[in-house]
């Protein structure tokens, strides 16, 4: 995901995207658990990049060769405050 799939998403200069979070969490059982946040300026901007139904999940073959399993849908957020709006000088 960090060296393939993420670069590739930027690589394609997309309008409206502005970047994405790879986070990762190990479970109790062992499993690692990875979770991928993309910021996008809108909905249209996600659409243009997904297709029409926007909630299927984008996994692209090659990180579907290395997961055990994922989502198969998105949920999308409006963000409603940003982390630099709330940091304290």
């Amino acid at each position: 995901m960090s060296t393939e799939v993420l670069p590739a998403i930027a690589g394609r200069g997309l309008e409206g995207y502005q970047g994405a979070y790879l986070l990762r969490r190990t479970l109790e059982d062992g499993e690692v658990e990875f979770s991928t946040i993309m910021l996008f300026d809108s909905i249209d901007n996600i659409k243009a990049f997904t297709g029409d139904d926007y909630e299927v999940a984008h996994v692209p073959p090659e990180a579907r060769a290395v997961l055990a399993r994922f989502d198969e849908r998105s949920a999308h957020y409006e963000t409603l405050l940003a982390p630099e709006e709330t940091r304290t000088h």
